[in-house]
Protein backbone atom coordinates (compact mmCIF):
# COMPACT_ATOMS: atom_id res chain seq x y z
CA UNK A 1 0.00 0.00 0.00
CA UNK A 2 2.78 2.28 0.67
CA UNK A 3 4.38 1.80 -2.47
CA UNK A 4 0.98 2.81 -4.42
CA UNK A 5 0.45 6.11 -2.26
CA UNK A 6 4.27 6.49 -3.20
CA UNK A 7 3.42 6.01 -7.31
CA UNK A 8 0.05 8.05 -6.72
CA UNK A 9 2.36 11.30 -5.48
CA UNK A 10 4.68 10.87 -8.33
CA UNK A 11 2.18 10.58 -10.60
CA UNK A 12 0.50 14.18 -9.52
CA UNK A 13 3.67 16.12 -11.26
CA UNK A 14 2.36 14.83 -14.64
CA UNK A 15 -0.64 15.94 -14.32
CA UNK A 16 0.54 19.39 -13.60
CA UNK A 17 3.12 18.90 -16.72
CA UNK A 18 0.50 17.99 -18.63
CA UNK A 19 -1.66 21.07 -18.35
CA UNK A 20 2.16 23.16 -18.86
CA UNK A 21 2.50 21.26 -21.96
CA UNK A 22 -0.63 21.94 -23.38
CA UNK A 23 -0.02 25.67 -22.50
CA UNK A 24 3.07 26.21 -24.21
CA UNK A 25 4.45 26.49 -27.73
CA UNK A 26 7.51 24.14 -27.87
CA UNK A 27 8.62 25.48 -31.30
CA UNK A 28 8.73 28.80 -33.55
CA UNK A 29 9.06 27.04 -36.71
CA UNK A 30 6.59 27.87 -39.70
CA UNK A 31 7.19 23.74 -40.51
CA UNK A 32 4.99 23.42 -38.06
CA UNK A 33 1.88 24.20 -39.78
CA UNK A 34 1.76 21.28 -41.65
CA UNK A 35 0.37 18.08 -40.67
CA UNK A 36 0.26 17.56 -36.93
CA UNK A 37 3.03 19.88 -36.51
CA UNK A 38 6.68 18.30 -35.38
CA UNK A 39 7.34 14.94 -34.62
CA UNK A 40 8.77 13.72 -30.85
CA UNK A 41 10.78 10.77 -31.07
CA UNK A 42 10.62 10.16 -27.29
CA UNK A 43 14.67 10.37 -27.14
CA UNK A 44 15.98 10.16 -23.41
CA UNK A 45 17.69 13.38 -22.77
CA UNK A 46 21.00 11.37 -22.48
CA UNK A 47 20.55 10.13 -25.76
CA UNK A 48 19.87 13.37 -27.09
CA UNK A 49 23.89 14.04 -27.53
CA UNK A 50 24.10 10.61 -29.21
CA UNK A 51 21.97 11.93 -32.47
CA UNK A 52 18.90 10.16 -30.87
CA UNK A 53 19.64 6.43 -30.67
CA UNK A 54 17.77 4.39 -28.21
CA UNK A 55 16.22 1.49 -29.78
CA UNK A 56 19.47 -0.75 -29.29
CA UNK A 57 20.20 0.84 -26.15
CA UNK A 58 19.90 -1.05 -22.45
CA UNK A 59 21.34 1.55 -19.87
CA UNK A 60 20.81 0.93 -16.09
CA UNK A 61 21.13 5.15 -15.62
CA UNK A 62 18.63 6.11 -18.19
CA UNK A 63 14.96 5.68 -18.81
CA UNK A 64 14.38 4.57 -22.64
CA UNK A 65 10.65 4.84 -23.39
CA UNK A 66 12.01 4.83 -27.18
CA UNK A 67 12.52 0.58 -26.21
CA UNK A 68 10.06 -0.88 -24.26
CA UNK A 69 12.20 -4.24 -23.94
CA UNK A 70 15.11 -2.07 -22.17
CA UNK A 71 13.01 -1.60 -18.68
CA UNK A 72 14.21 -4.85 -17.21
CA UNK A 73 17.56 -2.91 -17.04
CA UNK A 74 16.64 -1.74 -13.88
CA UNK A 75 18.05 -2.59 -10.52
CA UNK A 76 15.72 -4.71 -8.77
CA UNK A 77 15.96 -2.52 -6.10
CA UNK A 78 16.34 0.78 -7.82
CA UNK A 79 13.42 3.39 -8.57
CA UNK A 80 14.15 5.96 -11.39
CA UNK A 81 12.79 9.21 -12.17
CA UNK A 82 13.98 11.69 -15.27
CA UNK A 83 12.64 14.94 -15.31
CA UNK A 84 14.08 17.60 -18.12
CA UNK A 85 13.73 21.15 -19.50
CA UNK A 86 15.32 23.01 -23.07
CA UNK A 87 16.18 25.68 -24.50
CA UNK A 88 15.86 26.59 -28.05
CA UNK A 89 16.93 28.97 -30.83
CA UNK A 90 16.04 29.01 -33.85
CA UNK A 91 17.16 31.22 -37.12
CA UNK A 92 15.21 31.60 -39.85
CA UNK A 93 15.92 33.03 -43.83
CA UNK A 94 14.00 33.34 -46.54
CA UNK A 95 13.32 35.84 -49.65
CA UNK A 96 11.98 38.20 -46.79
CA UNK A 97 14.97 38.63 -44.79
CA UNK A 98 16.38 36.88 -41.85
CA UNK A 99 14.71 36.18 -37.97
CA UNK A 100 15.89 34.60 -34.91
CA UNK A 101 13.12 33.28 -31.79
CA UNK A 102 13.96 31.65 -28.74
CA UNK A 103 12.16 29.73 -26.40
CA UNK A 104 12.89 27.43 -23.25
CA UNK A 105 10.05 24.39 -22.39
CA UNK A 106 9.60 20.93 -20.00
CA UNK A 107 10.12 18.09 -21.94
CA UNK A 108 9.16 15.24 -21.01
CA UNK A 109 8.71 13.45 -16.95
CA UNK A 110 9.61 9.84 -17.25
CA UNK A 111 9.51 7.03 -14.14
CA UNK A 112 10.78 3.33 -14.00
CA UNK A 113 10.82 0.61 -10.80
CA UNK A 114 10.71 -3.33 -10.96
CA UNK A 115 7.43 -5.26 -10.53
CA UNK A 116 9.62 -8.51 -10.26
CA UNK A 117 13.27 -8.63 -9.33
CA UNK A 118 14.88 -8.25 -12.79
CA UNK A 119 12.53 -9.86 -14.85
CA UNK A 120 9.89 -7.81 -15.36
CA UNK A 121 10.27 -3.65 -15.14
CA UNK A 122 7.84 -0.89 -15.57
CA UNK A 123 7.63 2.56 -16.79
CA UNK A 124 5.71 5.37 -16.85
CA UNK A 125 5.41 8.91 -18.42
CA UNK A 126 4.47 12.26 -20.24
CA UNK A 127 5.53 13.29 -23.17
CA UNK A 128 4.23 15.23 -26.31
CA UNK A 129 3.54 13.30 -29.57
CA UNK A 130 3.55 16.65 -31.88
CA UNK A 131 4.17 20.20 -31.22
CA UNK A 132 2.41 23.15 -33.16
CA UNK A 133 3.89 27.12 -32.79
CA UNK A 134 4.36 29.57 -35.40
CA UNK A 135 3.16 33.22 -36.41
CA UNK A 136 4.28 34.95 -39.35
CA UNK A 137 3.28 37.29 -42.29
CA UNK A 138 3.94 37.46 -45.69
CA UNK A 139 3.25 40.94 -47.80
CA UNK A 140 2.89 41.18 -51.60
CA UNK A 141 1.27 43.05 -54.44
CA UNK A 142 -1.05 42.65 -57.40
CA UNK A 143 0.69 44.64 -60.11
CA UNK A 144 2.21 47.15 -57.40
CA UNK A 145 -1.58 48.73 -57.54
CA UNK A 146 -3.01 45.88 -54.96
CA UNK A 147 -1.29 45.42 -51.69
CA UNK A 148 -2.14 42.59 -49.09
CA UNK A 149 -1.23 40.29 -46.44
CA UNK A 150 -0.70 36.91 -46.00
CA UNK A 151 -1.25 35.85 -42.00
CA UNK A 152 -0.35 32.43 -41.08
CA UNK A 153 -0.27 31.75 -36.64
CA UNK A 154 -1.24 28.02 -35.39
CA UNK A 155 -0.41 26.41 -31.97
CA UNK A 156 -0.98 23.23 -29.89
CA UNK A 157 -0.23 19.97 -29.91
CA UNK A 158 -0.62 16.31 -28.82
CA UNK A 159 0.82 14.89 -26.03
CA UNK A 160 0.70 11.46 -24.67
CA UNK A 161 0.80 9.52 -21.35
CA UNK A 162 1.96 5.79 -21.90
CA UNK A 163 2.92 2.86 -19.49
CA UNK A 164 5.05 0.04 -20.59
CA UNK A 165 5.74 -3.57 -19.55
CA UNK A 166 9.47 -5.19 -20.20
CA UNK A 167 9.81 -8.96 -19.60
CA UNK A 168 13.03 -10.95 -19.40
CA UNK A 169 12.23 -14.23 -21.00
CA UNK A 170 15.43 -15.39 -20.99
CA UNK A 171 19.08 -14.21 -20.11
CA UNK A 172 20.06 -12.77 -23.21
CA UNK A 173 16.36 -11.53 -24.62
CA UNK A 174 13.82 -9.02 -23.30
CA UNK A 175 10.49 -8.19 -24.80
CA UNK A 176 8.27 -5.45 -24.07
CA UNK A 177 5.30 -3.01 -24.91
CA UNK A 178 4.09 0.66 -24.39
CA UNK A 179 0.37 1.58 -24.40
CA UNK A 180 -0.15 5.51 -25.49
CA UNK A 181 -2.99 7.65 -24.32
CA UNK A 182 -2.75 10.41 -26.73
CA UNK A 183 -4.80 13.76 -26.31
CA UNK A 184 -4.69 16.85 -27.67
CA UNK A 185 -5.84 20.15 -30.14
CA UNK A 186 -4.20 21.53 -33.03
CA UNK A 187 -5.19 25.12 -34.26
CA UNK A 188 -4.11 26.43 -37.45
CA UNK A 189 -5.12 30.55 -38.27
CA UNK A 190 -4.54 31.79 -41.98
CA UNK A 191 -6.16 35.19 -43.61
CA UNK A 192 -5.59 37.60 -45.89
CA UNK A 193 -5.62 41.22 -45.86
CA UNK A 194 -6.08 43.99 -48.78
CA UNK A 195 -4.89 46.99 -47.86
CA UNK A 196 -6.39 49.46 -50.04
CA UNK A 197 -10.50 47.86 -49.89
CA UNK A 198 -9.27 47.31 -45.98
CA UNK A 199 -11.14 44.03 -45.67
CA UNK A 200 -9.73 40.45 -44.15
CA UNK A 201 -11.07 36.45 -45.08
CA UNK A 202 -9.70 34.59 -42.26
CA UNK A 203 -9.92 30.35 -42.02
CA UNK A 204 -9.53 28.47 -38.81
CA UNK A 205 -8.67 24.94 -38.75
CA UNK A 206 -9.05 22.40 -35.66
CA UNK A 207 -7.58 19.38 -34.98
CA UNK A 208 -9.02 17.30 -32.05
CA UNK A 209 -7.20 14.00 -31.18
CA UNK A 210 -8.39 11.08 -28.14
CA UNK A 211 -6.71 7.63 -29.03
CA UNK A 212 -4.92 5.22 -27.78
CA UNK A 213 -1.71 3.16 -29.29
CA UNK A 214 0.58 0.83 -29.19
CA UNK A 215 4.61 -0.09 -29.70
CA UNK A 216 5.81 -3.50 -28.69
CA UNK A 217 10.30 -4.11 -28.24
CA UNK A 218 12.68 -6.61 -28.29
CA UNK A 219 16.13 -6.70 -27.14
CA UNK A 220 18.86 -9.68 -27.94
CA UNK A 221 21.93 -8.77 -25.36
CA UNK A 222 25.10 -10.48 -24.04
CA UNK A 223 28.08 -9.45 -22.32
CA UNK A 224 31.39 -11.45 -22.25
CA UNK A 225 34.78 -10.35 -20.44
CA UNK A 226 35.26 -6.99 -21.42
CA UNK A 227 32.38 -6.89 -24.26
CA UNK A 228 28.82 -6.61 -24.17
CA UNK A 229 26.07 -5.71 -27.42
CA UNK A 230 22.97 -5.30 -27.86
CA UNK A 231 19.88 -5.34 -30.82
CA UNK A 232 16.77 -4.06 -30.84
CA UNK A 233 13.76 -3.87 -32.55
CA UNK A 234 10.52 -1.93 -32.15
CA UNK A 235 7.19 -1.99 -34.21
CA UNK A 236 3.54 0.07 -34.18
CA UNK A 237 1.00 -1.11 -36.38
CA UNK A 238 -1.13 1.11 -38.25
CA UNK A 239 -4.36 1.97 -36.73
CA UNK A 240 -6.71 4.41 -37.30
CA UNK A 241 -6.83 7.67 -35.82
CA UNK A 242 -9.82 8.67 -33.49
CA UNK A 243 -10.31 12.74 -33.62
CA UNK A 244 -12.05 15.42 -35.51
CA UNK A 245 -11.41 18.09 -37.57
CA UNK A 246 -13.47 20.71 -38.42
CA UNK A 247 -12.82 24.43 -40.68
CA UNK A 248 -14.31 27.83 -40.44
CA UNK A 249 -14.04 30.08 -42.99
CA UNK A 250 -16.07 33.67 -44.08
CA UNK A 251 -18.88 32.57 -41.43
CA UNK A 252 -19.46 29.15 -43.14
CA UNK A 253 -18.46 25.81 -40.75
CA UNK A 254 -17.47 22.74 -42.35
CA UNK A 255 -17.44 20.17 -39.52
CA UNK A 256 -16.13 16.86 -39.86
CA UNK A 257 -16.92 14.13 -37.57
CA UNK A 258 -14.73 10.60 -36.65
CA UNK A 259 -16.13 8.91 -40.15
CA UNK A 260 -13.80 10.82 -41.93
CA UNK A 261 -10.49 8.50 -42.55
CA UNK A 262 -7.19 9.31 -40.94
CA UNK A 263 -4.33 7.06 -39.73
CA UNK A 264 -1.56 6.83 -37.19
CA UNK A 265 1.35 5.42 -39.53
CA UNK A 266 3.17 1.80 -39.12
CA UNK A 267 6.88 2.21 -37.14
CA UNK A 268 9.58 -0.15 -37.42
CA UNK A 269 13.05 0.13 -36.25
CA UNK A 270 16.13 -1.65 -35.59
CA UNK A 271 19.13 -0.49 -33.33
CA UNK A 272 22.74 -1.97 -32.54
CA UNK A 273 24.92 -1.00 -29.45
CA UNK A 274 28.42 -2.01 -28.56
CA UNK A 275 30.61 -1.01 -25.47
CA UNK A 276 33.81 -2.12 -24.08
CA UNK A 277 34.53 -1.84 -20.12
CA UNK A 278 32.01 1.19 -20.26
CA UNK A 279 34.65 2.91 -22.13
CA UNK A 280 33.72 3.03 -25.49
CA UNK A 281 30.43 2.45 -26.61
CA UNK A 282 29.10 2.91 -29.98
CA UNK A 283 25.22 2.72 -31.46
CA UNK A 284 23.46 2.98 -34.80
CA UNK A 285 19.55 3.39 -35.48
CA UNK A 286 17.25 2.91 -38.37
CA UNK A 287 13.57 3.88 -37.98
CA UNK A 288 11.26 4.05 -40.53
CA UNK A 289 7.43 5.52 -40.20
CA UNK A 290 4.89 4.82 -42.58
CA UNK A 291 2.97 7.84 -42.97
CA UNK A 292 2.59 7.52 -47.15
CA UNK A 293 -0.06 4.59 -46.53
CA UNK A 294 -1.88 6.47 -43.79
CA UNK A 295 -4.74 8.90 -44.29
CA UNK A 296 -4.87 12.62 -42.74
CA UNK A 297 -8.73 13.76 -42.69
CA UNK A 298 -9.34 15.53 -45.64
CA UNK A 299 -6.44 14.96 -47.81
CA UNK A 300 -5.30 18.37 -48.32
CA UNK A 301 -1.72 17.36 -46.57
CA UNK A 302 0.29 14.85 -48.88
CA UNK A 303 1.78 12.59 -46.44
CA UNK A 304 5.35 10.65 -47.33
CA UNK A 305 7.26 8.00 -45.61
CA UNK A 306 9.84 9.21 -42.98
CA UNK A 307 13.03 7.66 -42.44
CA UNK A 308 15.50 8.27 -39.76
CA UNK A 309 19.10 7.33 -39.22
CA UNK A 310 21.24 7.90 -36.29
CA UNK A 311 24.49 7.20 -35.24
CA UNK A 312 25.83 7.93 -31.52
CA UNK A 313 29.50 7.40 -29.98
CA UNK A 314 30.11 7.81 -25.75
CA UNK A 315 33.80 7.48 -24.47
CA UNK A 316 34.51 7.54 -20.73
CA UNK A 317 37.55 8.13 -19.27
CA UNK A 318 38.36 5.48 -16.42
CA UNK A 319 34.70 4.34 -14.62
CA UNK A 320 37.30 2.86 -11.96
CA UNK A 321 38.92 6.21 -11.62
CA UNK A 322 39.50 8.23 -8.68
CA UNK A 323 39.17 11.84 -10.34
CA UNK A 324 35.52 13.04 -10.90
CA UNK A 325 36.21 13.59 -14.44
CA UNK A 326 37.47 9.79 -15.13
CA UNK A 327 33.41 9.41 -14.61
CA UNK A 328 31.99 11.81 -16.71
CA UNK A 329 31.05 10.29 -20.05
CA UNK A 330 31.14 12.66 -23.34
CA UNK A 331 29.01 11.69 -26.19
CA UNK A 332 28.80 13.04 -29.92
CA UNK A 333 26.19 12.14 -32.21
CA UNK A 334 24.32 12.76 -36.34
CA UNK A 335 21.30 11.85 -37.25
CA UNK A 336 19.57 12.40 -40.83
CA UNK A 337 15.68 12.21 -41.08
CA UNK A 338 13.54 12.88 -44.13
CA UNK A 339 10.11 15.15 -43.64
CA UNK A 340 6.54 13.70 -43.18
CA UNK A 341 5.01 16.11 -45.29
CA UNK A 342 6.01 17.04 -48.80
CA UNK A 343 5.58 20.12 -48.63
CA UNK A 344 9.05 20.56 -46.82
CA UNK A 345 11.75 20.54 -48.75
CA UNK A 346 15.28 18.92 -48.18
CA UNK A 347 16.23 16.50 -45.01
CA UNK A 348 17.08 17.68 -41.86
CA UNK A 349 20.25 17.13 -40.11
CA UNK A 350 21.38 17.28 -36.90
CA UNK A 351 24.89 17.50 -34.47
CA UNK A 352 24.68 16.67 -31.25
CA UNK A 353 27.42 16.66 -28.24
CA UNK A 354 26.96 16.38 -24.44
CA UNK A 355 28.16 14.74 -21.12
CA UNK A 356 26.60 13.90 -17.80
CA UNK A 357 27.34 14.75 -14.16
CA UNK A 358 27.59 11.94 -11.82
CA UNK A 359 26.39 13.19 -8.52
CA UNK A 360 27.50 9.49 -6.75
CA UNK A 361 26.07 10.83 -3.14
CA UNK A 362 22.97 10.87 -3.92
CA UNK A 363 22.25 8.45 -6.61
CA UNK A 364 21.55 11.16 -9.40
CA UNK A 365 22.83 12.15 -12.92
CA UNK A 366 22.48 15.44 -14.76
CA UNK A 367 22.79 14.96 -18.28
CA UNK A 368 23.44 18.13 -20.79
CA UNK A 369 23.27 17.62 -24.38
CA UNK A 370 23.52 20.82 -26.92
CA UNK A 371 21.64 19.65 -30.72
CA UNK A 372 22.33 21.87 -34.04
CA UNK A 373 20.09 20.92 -36.64
CA UNK A 374 19.43 22.03 -40.27
CA UNK A 375 16.76 21.68 -42.35
CA UNK A 376 14.58 23.51 -45.36
CA UNK A 377 15.78 25.25 -48.80
CA UNK A 378 17.36 28.69 -49.26
CA UNK A 379 15.39 29.43 -52.39
CA UNK A 380 12.24 29.06 -50.14
CA UNK A 381 12.57 28.24 -46.14
CA UNK A 382 16.28 27.53 -44.45
CA UNK A 383 15.67 27.22 -40.37
CA UNK A 384 19.05 26.37 -38.11
CA UNK A 385 18.49 25.66 -34.28
CA UNK A 386 20.17 25.11 -31.28
CA UNK A 387 18.46 23.08 -28.54
CA UNK A 388 20.23 23.09 -25.10
CA UNK A 389 18.53 20.08 -23.34
CA UNK A 390 19.22 19.28 -19.28
CA UNK A 391 17.58 16.29 -17.20
CA UNK A 392 17.76 15.42 -13.70
CA UNK A 393 17.92 11.36 -13.99
CA UNK A 394 17.59 9.99 -9.85
CA UNK A 395 18.31 6.82 -8.81
CA UNK A 396 16.90 5.32 -5.77
CA UNK A 397 16.75 2.41 -3.55
CA UNK A 398 13.19 2.58 -2.12
CA UNK A 399 13.30 -1.29 -2.46
CA UNK A 400 16.00 -2.72 -0.48
CA UNK A 401 14.95 -4.22 3.08
CA UNK A 402 17.54 -3.09 5.67
CA UNK A 403 18.40 -6.43 7.93
CA UNK A 404 18.35 -5.46 11.77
Amino acid sequence: MKRLQILAILCLPMLLLSASLQAQNNTHSPFSRFGYGELNDNIPGAYRALGGIGIGMRDPRVINPSQPASYTVVDSTTFMFDLAASGLWNGYKDAAGSRNRGNGNLEYLTMQFPIWKQHIGMSLGLNPYSTVGYDFTLSDSINSDYHYARTYYGDGGITQVYGGLSFNVLNWFAAGANVYYMFGDVTNNRGITFTEINSTITEVSKIHVSDVRFRTGAQFFHTFDRHSFSVGAIFEAQSSLNGSYSKVGDGDTLSFNDSIPSDLPMVWGVGAMYNYGGRFMISADYTRYCWGQARYFDQTVPLQDRQKIAVGFEYTHNPLGRRYIDHMPWRVGFSMSDPYIRQIPGREYLVSVGTAFPLHNIGTTINASIEYGHRGTADLLQENYLRFTLNVSVRENWFFKRRL
